[in-house]
């Protein structure tokens, strides 16, 4: 075979060492004896797990990619094909277990490739294969009855059986490369790659007699494309042996530094490595062929990623990376990541061979590109120090501490040297500088048997009260947050743990390196999903998801969710913020979501899929809904009973949000109690819409207070209602008609009594005259009731329309009074702080005052402070209707988004 002078120029796979004719004149016999292999970016490698050589079908799509590869060498390492490996292993523990059945089953191993083999290839090559199979098959039940008979299977005999499915594969996918029409030779790696044991299951390469032995035997086969053998090899013995976990990858990383190849490509069944494993997802289907993780969920934290669109849209931040360094890999992959393991990042890291992640059955996907530096796609490096977040599940933390710990050297090595004498696997370890206590993760398998090991190692110093206790605390999950550089950046640690606060989430464990990688973190297992979202969320990688429930369907709560269908899109695609109405209960009947309501047709949903309305279970079901890490409720009522909740919803870490003013304007006590609990969390309360409807009224309190203000005086027209009925009382119209025109326009609430009772104002002037600082009750806040005393009892609302044109000529007198005088009539309420009182009154105002230029149903709010004196600072608009309500609630959800991350 020759070689262009191009491709002589970039290195050969192979030459004679004669001039380039003499080359063309050789016999290949000639040609095969001096053939010399060359190393060099002319290599490309591939792997092929067993997914992708599962069926012929499979098996065709594989050498179909081969052939496609216009590399000038190309070298293919394969896994068995999928399943065949357990087979194998089956086929040992039924011998071992004298299990006659062992017989069938490796006939049925034959049948399998046999099959394959017939579908894939004919003529001399099947016949070739299929003799070649026979003898292997022969060769099997000889070891197997050996097995059968000792009861026993040394490590050897294990791997020497388990290793024939590589065998198999690599032969037939040779013979269908060369069936069309490329050269092509199968290697059977166990004469080329030579490993020792190296202890806890593991093997190390040794790469000078593996180098040496590849070279021998590409003399004896020199060819462009060579299909290897994954997870098998030889000790140096000329024993049979594996790769261990995971070993097929491993085995292509090798080959790949040894022949120093342009790119190692491992083709799998998944886009790349995810930033979130949808199977931890309550709407994952486990038929979904998404992603391999065992037990990580890895989520990114980098823009240059390509969106994965056919993931559920329960999981719809999930990205695919599309490029991580090799120790950002290591360390995704030492917290679980199926898709890699750590060791098959050595051999190529240490020539800076890149690692390319691809899915054989999408190929369009980009996959992920693991290398030296990861860069953006304009070429840049990374400037985001955090790349990444993972979990492992379903581990334990022990617990050693004492005082006579510290300063005595030797402990941690006792302590850890038990844990190795029971074989466990430490994740994690955490030390205090005060050597008091030493805290490690173990997974919660071997927890039991680690704690009882220490307890007898210890059993001297716990008698003497050297060491006070081995303690174990159970359902723990690892948090940590990945990334090149991230340790030194100022930040990231304040960012992670205060988005674990905002979501209400203890940490019981940290453990920082040096190597700037890694920060880990041990949660409850029943927050993992939470503070993995939560995490991520604050970090801007994905959307900022909050889980919503909505009590109070009526007018506003009606208003509210259809303000929130309407904005639902625009708050996700520009602001990165995805509201999730998990659940809508009314007086009598609720509606609940596993994944959110549809808003378009809520009403119907109600109607059709409503079931009694149970508040406990209600709250329940919205908060523990542990795929989202942060829970509102927003009480669109004007319920005691429910505003009575609001101190154990903030409790349990569930933020609040309302228009409802009965909790703050409730009794002293419990409103003094729920906000030292809100000061105390990270649980968010917000009530802008108590006050001023729309109006950014406590906003403006708390803004002058938190930069050292002092309110004086707080006067203000807090009612729309009141504001709409004063604005139009004028000339010859009666009050009754302006009151009547109100409540048909919308103003006022079912019973105008509600509103003219001044109730409701007293109550505003009660939560501004707290947020003030003073501590009085509503019973303290005089009021001028605008209802006639006849009428106070009547029994509806009706009969209190009917009647209260009797009572109009009292209003006409005052309104005429104050015209009289040339002024207006306004029904304020005003916050007295330097008397330390309040109180709710009709007055009159000049007609150039501010609050005689009002119209429709504005509010207007005058703060007087020690800053704002001669002048006060003024704040005026719409006071009323469910619109301006409903957005003054919508608007605290947006600050809340705010808050827990999202950007401002």
């Amino acid at each position: 075979m020759a070689f262009s002078a191009a491709s002589i120029s970039r290195g050969v796979l192979f030459t004679s060492g004669e001039e380039g004719s003499l080359c063309a004149a050789m016999s290949r016999a000639q040609l095969k004896e001096k053939a010399k292999l060359l190393k060099g970016d002319m290599w490309s490698v591939h792997k092929f797990g067993g997914t992708c050589v599962g069926s012929s079908e499979r098996i065709k799509n594989v050498a179909d990619i081969i052939l496609k590869d216009s590399s000038e060498g190309k070298l293919v390492v394969v896994s068995a094909m999928s399943k065949v490996t357990d087979m194998m292993y089956d086929l040992i523990k039924k011998a071992q277990s004298r299990d006659d059945s062992y017989l069938s089953a490796v006939d049925a191993v034959f049948e399998k490739h046999r099959l394959t083999a017939t579908d894939l290839i004919d003529g001399d090559d099947l016949a070739s294969f299929l003799s070649r199979l026979h003898h292997d098959i022969n060769n099997l039940k000889a070891m197997l009855r050996a097995i059968y008979i000792a009861g026993h299977a040394t490590e050897s005999f294990s791997d020497f059986v388990v290793g024939h499915g590589e065998l198999w594969s690599a032969q037939m996918l040779s013979y269908v490369v060369r069936k069309n029409g490329q050269d092509c030779e199968w290697m059977d790696t166990r004469e080329v790659l030579i490993v020792n044991p190296s202890g806890s299951h593991q093997v190390d390469p040794d790469f000078v007699e593996s180098e040496k032995r590849l070279e021998e035997w590409f003399s004896r086969h020199p060819s462009k494309t060579i299909v290897a053998t994954g997870f098998i090899a030889s000790t140096p013995q000329n024993i049979p042996t594996t790769l261990k976990r995971d070993g097929s990858d491993f085995s292509a990383s090798i080959i790949g530094a040894m022949v120093r190849a342009r790119q190692v490509t491992i083709w799998t069944d998944v886009d790349g490595i995810y930033s979130a494993d949808p199977r931890k997802d309550h709407s994952y289907s486990e038929e979904w062929p998404l992603i391999t993780f065992k037990r990580t969920q890895v989520m990114r934290l980098d823009s240059n990623a390509e969106r994965f669109f056919s993931l559920s849209s329960a999981v719809s931040e999930a990205v695919i990376l599309r490029t991580l360094s090799y120790q950002e890999a290591w360390e995704m992959s030492y917290f679980g990541a199926n898709v890699l393991h750590p060791r098959t990042i050595l051999p190529v890291m240490r020539h800076d061979i890149p690692i390319m992640i691809r899915n054989i059955f999408n190929l369009s996907a980009p996959g992920t590109m693991i290398c030296r530096h990861a860069e953006n796609e304009d070429g840049h490096k990374l400037e985001s120090p955090v790349k990444g977040f993972a979990t492992i599940d379903n581990v334990a933390i022990v617990n050693v501490e004492g005082t006579g710990m510290a300063g005595v050297p030797g402990t941690a090595s006792a302590i850890f040297g038990a844990v190795k004498d029971v074989g466990a696997n430490v994740i994690m370890i955490s030390q205090a500088s005060s050597e008091h206590s030493v805290c490690f993760a173990v997974p919660e398998s071997e927890v039991t048997a680690v704690a009882e090991a220490l307890k007898s190692r210890f059993q001297e110093a716990l008698n003497a009260g050297r060491i006070s206790q081995v303690a174990v605390i159970h359902n723990c999950s690892i948090l940590a947050a990945v990334g090149q550089k991230m340790a030194s950046t100022p930040g990231v640690s304040a960012t992670l743990f205060n988005a674990l606060a905002k979501a209400s989430i203890n940490v019981r464990a940290i453990a920082q390196g040096c190597s700037e990688y890694n920060i880990t973190v041990v949660v409850k297992r029943e927050d993992c999903i939470r503070a993995l979202r939560a995490v991520h969320s604050r970090f801007y990688l994905s959307k900022t998801t909050i889980a919503m429930g909505i009590i109070g369907p009526g007018l506003i709560g009606a208003t509210l969710l259809d303000q929130l269908r309407d904005q639902a899109a625009v708050l996700k695609e520009d602001f990165n913020i995805d509201l999730r109405v998990m659940g809508i209960i009314g007086l009598r009947a609720m509606l609940l979501s596993d994944a959110e309501i549809d808003l378009s047709n809520w009403r119907e949903l109600v109607k059709d899929k409503g079931e009694v309305a149970d508040l406990g279970k209600f709250i329940q079901h919205v908060h523990v809904n542990h795929f989202i890490p942060n829970t509102v409720l927003v009480d669109c009522t004007a319920d005691s009973s429910v505003a009575s909740c609001y101190h154990e919803w903030l409790r349990r870490g569930i933020h609040v949000i309302t228009p409802n003013k009965k909790a703050n304007s409730g009794p002293l006590d419990q409103y003094l109690k729920l906000r030292a609990l809100q000061r105390q969390s990270y649980t968010h309360y917000f009530y802008e819409a108590t006050v001023g409807a729309g109006l950014p009224i406590i906003s403006t309190l708390r803004g002058l207070l938190e930069t050292g203000d002092k309110i004086l005086r707080i006067e203000g027209i807090f009612s729309g209602t009141l504001s709409y009925i004063f604005n139009n009382f004028i000339g010859t119209r009666s009050f009754s008609d302006v009151v009547a025109e109100a409540k048909q326009a919308g103003y006022t609430e079912p019973d105008p009594r509600d509103d003219l009772s001044g109730t409701d104002v007293a109550r505003k002037v009660i939560i501004l005259a707290r947020e003030s600082g003073l501590k009085l009750e509503l019973s303290d806040i005089p009021v001028q009731s605008l209802v006639p005393q006849p009428l106070r009892a009547t029994v509806s609302a009706e009969e209190f329309m009917q009647q209260l044109p009797q009572f109009d000529n009292e209003m006409a007198r005052v309104r005429q009074e104050a015209e009289d005088a040339g002024d207006v009539l306004r029904y304020v309420g005003v916050v007295d702080a330097v008397s330390e009182e309040g109180r709710v009154e009709l007055q009159r105002y000049k007609k150039d005052h501010p609050f005689a230029q009002l119209s429709g149903s504005d509010n207007i709010i005058a703060f007087t402070t020690t800053r704002y004196k001669e002048q006060p600072l003024i704040v005026r608009g719409p006071g009323a209707g469910a619109q301006v309500t409903a957005g003054g609630i919508f608007s605290d959800i947006l600050r809340l988004a705010s808050y827990l991350g999202a950007p401002s």
